[in-house]
Parts: C-alpha cells; structure tokens; sequence
C-alpha cells in the first residue's frame, strides 16, 4: 500500500497531498466508491453539500472502521448558503449527513463575488474554526484578489484555496499568491476533466517513458509541483492506480514537456462570474 505523504496547513494541521474526490459521483454509489478508495489506503475524502454524496460518503466512513483521526474530511458550503447565519446552518446540515462530530476541511465552495457576502461568510468559517468543529477552514475557486480581501478582513488565513488546476491549466498567478500568503494549492479536475489531457502526446510519451499510465504521471506531476490533489474516480482499478504515483519520479525533461502544455484556459466556470 502506497504511502502518501502530507502537506502541513498553515495552522500545523497535516493533510494528506493525494486525496479521493466524490464529485459527479451519486449518493448511492458513492459508499461504494469511498469503500473502495479507503480500502486501496486513501485516508483524505472530498465531498461537498453540492454534490448530494454527504451521505453515502459519511456510510463509507462509519463502516470503515478506521479511527477518526486517521481520516481527514472535506466538504463545503454551496452558493445557496452564503451569509454568517445560512453558513452556519449549512455547516450543521452537512455535519448531520455525514454523520461526523468535525470535519477536518471546510471549504466556501466558490466566492460569487457579485453578491459580495463571501467576507461574511467566511467569518463563519472562522466560528466553526474556533469551536474546534472544523480544524481547518478555507475556500474554493477564489481568485487573488478575493484572498487578498480576505486575509485584509478577517482574522484566519485560509489554510486552503481548491482550484482548477491541471498540466493544461498550471494557474501560475494564483500558486504565487498562495505562496505568498501561506496558503495551500489544492487542485481540483487534476486530471483536466478527460478533455485530451491524457491523451496528448507528450504526457503518454512520458507514462511510456516510466511504464505507467498517463493518469498516473499527470498525478505525480501534481505531487512533485507540491500540490494537493483529489482525483476522483467510480473505477476500482483506477481508484488503485490513481494511488500508485510515489514510488517514481519525473526528471527534469518529463517536467519541461509538463510546462509546455500549459493553455491557460479554463475547462471550468470562471470564478469571477459563477453563481
């Protein structure tokens, strides 16, 4: 069983870098999914209030059998629920369907920055923080500016900013301003949402090179850039390779045909206008 190695926040929460995403994935089958993905030695599970899985996800958990605090658990507030007090309830109602007394992540599911409540929500965040029913606090598909305005407003640095982040999207502006504000990259779509990604022929070229998929050397390119990661999959097999990517290595050749795929184009929305 592979060992993943950890990331530690910004607040000395450690967090597993390769994690098991549940997005797209049905509540009915997504107990069978975790199922598979804690059993291959995944022990970090990504879900959110959208994606309706809190619950098959939080079954999966329970009959794990895997101590609490061996696990690290995310989920996040969605767009319906901005605002201190509908957070707050959010927060509970996603408690509740996973069937947890914390979450280890919790996460604004993307700014809306039209609405402008995003501060206000967070604030909340902050509240969960504090009564130690989420040991981490952070946010999805914000942009700098929205991080900036954050840390100038409120009194905890996002551990977290989860974003589109793929070969084919490398998101150079927004790692730095996550460098320079001790905040975390996590990538989501890791593996460009099958839009060619694996397909192109420098990335299969590299997996022939290594005698690996082309999942797999994208993934392990996430995780030599120093990324956090959460590959998502309903595929056994898959959910198994996806896990297999520490015990090699990309070379400074495989990394320089990684840079040149980078479009930077979004497969996803725009966080500047979503919601």
């Amino acid at each position: 069983m592979s060992t993943v190695p950890s990331i530690t926040l910004n607040n000395g929460v450690t967090m597993p870098q390769l994690g098991f995403g549940v997005w797209q994935v049905p509540d009915d089958e997504a107990t069978a999914a975790v199922t598979t993905a804690l059993d291959a030695g995944y022990r970090s599970v990504d879900t959110a209030a959208a994606y309706e899985n809190e619950r098959g996800t939080g079954r999966a958990l329970a009959a794990s059998g895997i101590p609490r605090e061996e696990l690290f658990v995310t989920t996040k507030l969605w767009n319906s629920d901005h605002g201190y007090d509908r957070a707050l309830r959010a927060f509970d109602a996603s408690l509740e369907r996973l069937g947890l007394e914390y979450v280890d992540l919790y996460l604004i599911h993307w700014p809306l920055p039209h609405r402008d409540a995003y501060v206000d929500t967070y604030r909340a965040l902050e509240k969960v923080l504090a009564e130690g029913r989420a040991r981490a606090v952070g946010v999805s598909n914000f942009l700098p500016e929205h991080l900036d305005r954050l840390v100038e407003e409120t009194s905890v640095v996002p551990a977290v900013n989860q974003i589109e982040l793929h070969p084919q999207f490398q998101q150079h502006e927004a790692r730095e301003a996550h460098a320079r504000l001790g905040i975390a990259t996590e990538a989501w779509s890791p593996l460009g949402s099958g839009k060619g990604l694996l397909e192109a022929p420098a990335v299969v070229a590299v997996a022939r090179k290594h005698e690996r998929t082309p999942a797999q050397v994208v993934l392990r390119w996430h995780v030599q850039s120093g990324l956090i990661t959460i590959p998502k999959s309903v595929t056994p097999s898959r959910i198994r390779e996806n896990l297999a990517v520490f015990d090699f290595e990309l070379d400074a050749d495989d990394l320089a045909a990684f840079a040149a795929l980078d479009e930077g184009r979004r497969l996803g929305p725009d966080p500047a206008t979503f919601g």
